[in-house]
C-alpha cells in the first residue's frame, strides 16, 4: 500500500544538474589540480552560475547556459588564483559528462514501467543536455529533453515551467516536477505543478510562494509516490 500519493499524475518532469546528474563530478574528477581549493572551488562555482542565470533574466540579458557556466568558471578560477588554461578547458568539458546519481537509470525506468512519462526541464543548452544524457545512456529512458533556449529565459520564470504543459501536452497539475533546488521546486509549485523535492543536501525550506508537496531524499523514493492516472481523473 502506497502511503500518501500523487495522485492523478502523467508525467515526472526533472531538473537537470544536482537532480539527475551531480554537477559537482566535474571538479571532483580535477581534484589533481585543484587540490584544497576543491570544495570552495565547487561551491563558487555553482552558486556563480545560478547568480549569473538569475541576474540575466532579471536584466533581460539572455545569454545560454554553457556561456553562463563558462563566465562563472572564469570567476570562480579567478577568485582563487587558479590560473591553468588546460584545467578550465578539462573542467567545461567535464561539464559535458558529469555523473548521474546512483538511483537515477532504474527510478526512471520504473516510472516508464508504469505508464508515467519522463521529461527533462533545464537551463542547459540542448546541446548540453544531449551531451550528458547521452553519455548517461538515458535518452531511451526520456521522453523529452526540454532546455530553456526555447522561451530564452531561465528559471524561475514562469514561462520555463509552462514549457513543460506545452510541449507534454499535459496540464500542470498532472506533472510531478522533481528538483534538488529548492528555489526551483517553490516555483515549479508555485506555477501549479505537484512537486516532489529532492533534498538532496539537507537544505533548510524557502520562504517563497509555493511549498513542495513531498520531500524525499533521493530520487528512489519517487516511483512509490507517483500512481498511474485513474478513472474519471482525465
Amino acid at each position: 500500500m502506497i502511503k500518501n500519493p500523487l495522485l492523478g499524475i502523467r508525467a515526472c518532469v526533472f531538473d537537470a544538474y544536482g537532480t539527475l546528474f551531480d554537477y559537482a563530478s566535474a571538479a571532483a574528477s580535477c581534484r589533481d589540480a585543484l587540490g584544497d581549493k576543491y570544495e570552495r572551488f565547487t561551491t563558487l562555482w555553482r552558486d556563480k552560475q545560478l547568480q549569473y542565470t538569475w541576474l540575466r533574466a532579471v536584466q533581460g540579458r539572455h545569454a545560454d547556459f554553457q556561456q553562463v557556466t563558462g563566465d562563472a568558471l572564469d570567476f570562480a578560477l579567478s577568485a582563487l588564483d587558479l590560473t591553468d588554461a588546460a584545467l578550465r578547458k578539462r573542467l567545461l568539458n567535464l561539464y559535458l559528462t558529469l555523473d548521474t546519481f546512483p538511483e537515477v537509470p532504474e527510478t526512471l525506468r520504473r516510472l516508464k514501467s508504469e505508464g508515467i512519462r519522463t521529461a527533462i526541464l533545464s537551463n542547459g543548452t540542448p546541446a548540453m543536455l544531449s551531451a550528458v544524457v547521452e553519455n548517461a545512456g538515458l535518452a531511451g529512458l526520456l521522453d523529452a529533453v526540454l532546455s530553456v533556449e526555447e522561451v530564452g529565459v531561465y528559471k524561475p520564470h514562469p514561462k520555463v515551467y509552462q514549457l513543460a504543459v506545452d510541449r507534454l501536452k499535459t496540464e500542470a497539475k498532472a506533472i510531478a516536477f522533481q528538483s534538488s533546488n529548492a528555489w526551483d521546486a517553490y516555483a515549479a509549485s508555485a506555477f501549479g505543478m505537484h512537486v516532489v523535492w529532492c533534498n538532496r543536501y539537507g537544505q533548510p525550506r524557502e520562504r517563497l510562494p509555493g511549498a513542495p508537496d513531498r520531500e524525499i531524499k533521493t530520487l528512489a523514493e519517487l516511483p512509490d509516490l507517483v500512481v498511474m492516472p485513474r478513472v474519471g481523473l482525465d
